[in-house]
Parts: structure tokens; C-alpha cells; sequence
């Protein structure tokens, strides 16, 4: 059967055709952009945060070993900071005021108070301060070093990203993707190098740092360009969206991971060692010139490292003496992706903190870049598409349609054939019994016996249903799922004892429901210093972790995933209840397949349809059978759907031809 394939194959070209791009988080640069953790480097080494808990979002900061005097205002809320060469920036709650303070002096100044514009976006360099507003044209402003200038870059105005490193900024614009940069008389050079080696990519999102600058395409994968003296290009190897984080120093650049949240750095010759951070998740991370601070997502603490981090007033890879750090902006707005975890606490009842959208969104594909200003007659060509592409349009939509017109008849084609031969076989059964009937060769119409065929549908039947396929059913393709800890929690009730549902040697199950719906059952390893024999734990969870997770069988609760952070050891599965104990079927196939192997059709058919004409006998048998091998536990003993198509096309034949047609056609078997 070919439309099935054609419509997939249509619906996959026109899906190709699409361009889209992930939302991804603000870019984390060279001295932070915008988030809840900056940091700043120059005459002292300085790590500021957003307080969490708290009925006004205050500033905490941590500076050459001592905290600073409260120069921040504790009746101000902010929802973002960054800091650079020297100062530390916030944006007021609502985006309408940008404070600055110089951190020698510990002078603060406004740089920004807008009663109609607010700040959507904050990046800090060195001697750069830029935002993103929500202004419908010419969103980018900057205050010190060398501003945007919209004459320069053939009237690229409104940007989707922006990034501010060693006295340049780079930022993509909208509707074309595309990467511009710009800097001071120094700098420009370098500016117009990294712009024209990012040429025409379409780029979700640009992070800069020294001398470079990296981002993520359309396709997810990470981009490097400009200096790579210190190997800061050498990205690691990597699929699409596995980071959705970046944070680039003056000679080093550092990831996080989409999965687990951890962090790889790579560059800044080697000294970037992974052993201090080992698998500690962040929410978020930020760079120095020669360091990188990430927010812990455990315990929302700020742990710094790197050889650029003063040892000497405080170790590397130990939290700061901070106080907890909220992992993102309190807001009272409607969130798109989702409510993050302990919100209503960490922001002490003001507001939400929206949670991470981890899914790929589709946004408008990216038009061809703006032509230079010039005669108004230029335009024209922009306006409708080339024959080529209006043709490739056309021959995409003929295929979807005649795909999706086949695709439907074929299904019902299928239903029809089910719904009036008999209506049974429509859930997979855990039984890989083969099918023993035997039956008369005289046609009779009992209610007891089989049609006369039963012994050649049986012998044809088989013979093809029990064709061996490469591979075997019972090893999964699909690797167990990863689970964050905080997804975990929040799907258990924070492990309340309302979702206890049992407990063993291993730890204790919870019943939880996640965020797309799934009900599941957590197995949590004990955690503590009470914990006796941890290695032992150990070794049992990744066993079992290792097994269940290729391992599938009709009387083993499947394994969906793991959590694995730290001292956490989670595994989780399928929720099922408890069933019960009187023997009676489970499913209509446990009811239907021995009944089918006994030869006895006539007690799973409906009686108030009737026992089956002469002419409708053996395509009953024939579906019967059809039906009781695509229900093998095993896939290697399964049938194809174009086998299943040939015998149920074949079935619909034999209800509408005569008796004597009947006897002298054979099954209708499409090998593959």
C-alpha cells in the first residue's frame, strides 16, 4: 500500500521546507547578559545576584572575600543583572529603568528611564552597555563605547539577540537571521572579520566573548568564529540543540547541556578542567575574562572556577556565601512554557517564574537578505517568487494532497474491512502462541466448527506470518529517558507522603504525574548520611537501570527513564494498577486469541450480527487470523502493513464474490 508512504514522505518535504529556530535563553557573554547572576572583573572580583524569597527582588553581591555594603536600594525590585569591566547594571522590575554602579567607587547612576519603551534584553562587555527594547524599529540601545548605527549595516535595525564582549557587539537581526557587528575604531576590524565568517548562516542566536564569538543555528548546532589562538573555536562534538546555553570569556567558552544541564568548557589553553564541576547542573552560567560562575540548580547556590578565579580569597567550585539566587525574573504576565518549580516560595508570593521552553518553536522562516538602498524599481523582484520555487511549490502541494487523499482511503479502507468482518483484534496482546486449528474440508454453516478453508488459511497464513525480520522486539531502540530532579519532585509533590505508594531495599515508590500528563511510578533511592552501603545502592540502581532499560516483556512494568544528580538516584516507570485476582481476561485479546487458536470464531462474534453467510466465512477466518498474528509479542513476528492491506483487500473479495470464486482463489500474500 503506497499512499501511507507518499503522504509521510509529502507532509516530511513540506515540514523541511519550513525554517525554524528554537527559543533559546538570552545569551550569556562576556560579563553576563541578562540574568539573575553577573558578574565583574578589573580593579576586584566581584559576584552579584538576584535574592531569592524575598518580597522585593534585592542585589547581593560577594567581593574580594567580603560582602559589599548595602549600596543597592531594598525597597527596588529588578529582574535582571549584568556586570563587565568595573560595574555591575539592573533593570527594574517592569523594564522601564536601568541602574548602573561603578564598583571601585560603589557610585551608582541611571542610565535608562523610559515611561513607553522597556528593556527586553541587558548585555555588558567592557566598556560596552547595550539592550534590546520593545520598540517596533530601531530596538537597540547602548550607552558607552561605539553605538549601533543603522546606517552602516544597509538598515538592519531590530535585532532577535544581542552580545557585547572585548569592545564589540554583535546581534542577528529579524526576518533574515543573519549576524552584524559592530565596535569602536579598535575593534571594528575584528567586528567586520567575525560578521563577514558568520555570512550568510541563519543563525538562532550570537554570544561573544574576547576575540570570538559563537551561536547556535537554525539547526541547533553550535557556531564558532573569529580568533582561535586558545582553541575557544574547537567546539566538541556534538548533535542538534544539545546545548541551549553559552558563555564565552576572553579566551574560552563554556556550554550547557539541554539534557542534564551540566557544563563543558572548551578553549582557554586547557585549564578549564571539568573535575571541579564534575556532574553539577546549572540553571545558568556567566563569564569572566578568565573565569565562568554558573547558578546550581540543587540548591540555587553560585559556584565559580576557572584560572582566572582568586583561589586565595575563596576556593574554586565551592558555593559563594550567598544566599539562595533565583534561577529567573519574578513576572505577574501569563507564562508560555510553564510554571518553574517552588516559583510561589522563591519569589515569596510576587509573581511567577516562568520555566525554560524546552521545545522547538516555529517561528516565521528567514526572507533573503534586504537589497542596499537603491532605485525604487529594485524592489519588484522581491515581491512574488521565482518560477523554480513556484513550481517546487506546486508539485509539493499536488503530493500532499494526492498523499493525504490515498492516506484517508487507505484508513478507511482499513476500518471498513475490520468493522464488517468482525470487530475484534484492535489491541496489541502480550501472546506469541501460533495458531493450531484444524477444521473440515466440507463447507458448512455451524456455529461450532470452522469454515471449511481452515486448514489452508492456517498453513498460508502462518507460513508467511512467521517470516524472521532483522533485529528482535524485545530490545528496545529507544534509550531510557533522562529526567531532571526538579521535574521529579514537582510531579511527586515534592515526595509527599500522599504519593507513597510502597517501598523496598532500594528506596521508596511515589506515584506522580508529569508535566505532559503521564502518570508514573518513582523508585527513590534512600539519599543521606543514613544511607548504609551506598556503593551497594549503586550497583543495584545502574543494574537495573542497565537491564530494564533494553529489556521489554509482557509481565515487567516498562521503564521510562532515570534521574541521575549527584547523590539522587531515581528510576522511573510506567503507573499501573493493581489488578485482579479472580483469573478474568485483561483485554479483549486475552478473551479473543485462544478462541481463534481453538478453531471456536463463532463465540467472539457478535450474536446480534449473526453467524456468517456461506460467502463470508473464510474472510472472517482469514481477518481472524490476520489480526491474531499482528499481536505476536514478538516483531519479528508480525506482519507488515502491506501484508495486512493484501489479506484484508483479499477478505472484502471473498465477501462479495460467489461460492464457487471463493474455493478457487488462493490468499492474497504481498511478500516484502
Amino acid at each position: 500500500m503506497t499512499p501511507l508512504p507518499t503522504a509521510a514522505a509529502a507532509i516530511a518535504a513540506i515540514i523541511i521546507a519550513i525554517v525554524f529556530l528554537t527559543q533559546l535563553p538570552s545569551p550569556y557573554a562576556l560579563g553576563g547578559s541578562a540574568t539573575t547572576v553577573a558578574v565583574s572583573y578589573g580593579s576586584a572580583t566581584t559576584v552579584c545576584s538576584l535574592l531569592a524569597g524575598q518580597p522585593t527582588t534585592q542585589i547581593q553581591c560577594w567581593r574580594n572575600g567580603q560582602f559589599l555594603p548595602s549600596i543597592f536600594p531594598s525597597t527596588v525590585s529588578f529582574d535582571y543583572i549584568a556586570g563587565g569591566l568595573n560595574i555591575v547594571c539592573a533593570v527594574r522590575s517592569g523594564g522601564y529603568s536601568l541602574l548602573c554602579w561603578d564598583i571601585p567607587s560603589l557610585t551608582s547612576k541611571r542610565l535608562y528611564n523610559g515611561s513607553s519603551t522597556t528593556l527586553t534584553s541587558l548585555t555588558i562587555g567592557d566598556n560596552q552597555i547595550c539592550a534590546l527594547t520593545n520598540g517596533s524599529s530601531g530596538n537597540v540601545n547602548c550607552w558607552r563605547g561605539h553605538s549601533y548605527s543603522t546606517n552602516s549595516h544597509n538598515g538592519s535595525s531590530n535585532f532577535r539577540s544581542i552580545s557585547s564582549g572585548l569592545g564589540f557587539s554583535c546581534g542577528v537581526v529579524e526576518n533574515i537571521n543573519r549576524v552584524v557587528c559592530w565596535g569602536s575604531a579598535n575593534t571594528d576590524i575584528i567586528a567586520s572579520e567575525i560578521e563577514s565568517e558568520f555570512g550568510n548562516i541563519s543563525m538562532a542566536n550570537i554570544f561573544v566573548g574576547g576575540r570570538h564569538a559563537c551561536g547556535m543555528n537554525s539547526s541547533g548546532v553550535v557556531i564558532c568564529k573569529g580568533n582561535n589562538n586558545n582553541g575557544q573555536l574547537n567546539v566538541p562534538d556534538h548533535f542538534s540543540y544539545e546545548y541551549n546555553a553559552l558563555a564565552l570569556g576572553a579566551n574560552h567558552t563554556c556550554a550547557i547541556r539541554r539534557l542534564n544541564h551540566t557544563v563543558v568548557c572548551w578553549g582557554g589553553n586547557g585549564e578549564f578542567s571539568s573535575n571541579l564541576i564534575g556532574n553539577i547542573s546549572f540553571e545558568s552560567i556567566v563569564a569572566g575574562l578568565d573565569f565562568t560562575c554558573g547558578l546550581v540548580t540543587a540548591d540555587f547556590s553560585v559556584i565559580c572556577w576557572g584560572p582566572g578565579w582568586p583561589n586565595s580569597l575563596y576556593p574554586a567550585g565551592v558555593g559563594l556565601p550567598l544566599q539562595r539566587t533565583l534561577p529567573g525574573p519574578c513576572v505577574r504576565s501569563t507564562c508560555e512554557c510553564g510554571i518553574y518549580p517552588e516559583s510561589q516560595t522563591l519569589c515569596s508570593g510576587n509573581g511567577n517564574i516562568c520555566g525554560p521552553c524546552d521545545v522547538e518553536n516555529l517561528l516565521p522562516p528567514a526572507s533573503p537578505p534586504t537589497q542596499p538602498p537603491g532605485p525604487l524599481p529594485s524592489p519588484p523582484p522581491l515581491v512574488g517568487p521565482s518560477p523554480p520555487s513556484k513550481g517546487l511549490r506546486r508539485v509539493l502541494l499536488a503530493f500532499a494532497i494526492v498523499g493525504s487523499i490515498g492516506s484517508f482511503a487507505g484508513i478507511c479502507t482499513i476500518i471498513y474491512c475490520l468493522w464488517t468482518g468482525v470487530c475484534f483484534g484492535k489491541k496489541k496482546i502480550h501472546n506469541s502462541v501460533q495458531p493450531t486449528i484444524t477444521g473440515n474440508n466440507a463447507p458448512q454453516q455451524s456455529n461450532s466448527n470452522p469454515p471449511s478453508r481452515s486448514s489452508t488459511l492456517r498453513r498460508q497464513g502462518s507460513r508467511f506470518m512467521r517470516r524472521q525480520r532483522s533485529g528482535t522486539s524485545s530490545i528496545h531502540a529507544e534509550r531510557a529517558e533522562e529526567f531532571l530532579f526538579q521535574d521529579l519532585a514537582a510531579a511527586t509533590n515534592n515526595f509527599s507522603l500522599e504519593n507513597k505508594i510502597g517501598a523496598g531495599s532500594f528506596g521508596v515508590v511515589y506515584r506522580g504525574k508529569l508535566l505532559d500528563g503521564r502518570e508514573v511510578a518513582i523508585k527513590r533511592s534512600e539519599t543521606g548520611l543514613r544511607t548504609k552501603k551506598f556503593q551497594e545502592k549503586e550497583s543495584a540502581f545502574e543494574s537495573e537501570l542497565a537491564f530494564l532499560s533494553r529489556l521489554h516483556h509482557k509481565h515487567l512494568v516498562r521503564l521510562v527513564g532515570f534521574c541521575e544528580e549527584r547523590d539522587e538516584r531515581l528510576l522511573v516507570y510506567d503507573y499501573m494498577k493493581n489488578g485482579e485476582n479472580n483469573g478474568a481476561p485483561m483485554s479483549v485479546v486475552d478473551y479473543a486469541v485462544p478462541a481463534i487458536m481453538a478453531g471456536e470464531l463463532t463465540k467472539i462474534l457478535d450474536p446480534r450480527v449473526g453467524p456468517p453467510e456461506l460467502n463470508e466465512a473464510e474472510a472472517v477466518e482469514l481477518v481472524a487470523y490476520t489480526a491474531m498474528h499482528c499481536v505476536n509479542l514478538e516483531g519479528k513476528d508480525r506482519p507488515t502493513m502491506t501484508d495486512i492491506v493484501a489479506n484484508l483487500a483479499r477478505a472484502l473479495v471473498l465477501c462479495d464474490d460467489s461460492y464457487g470464486s471463493i474455493s478457487s482463489g488462493p490468499i492474497s500474500i504481498v511478500s516484502e
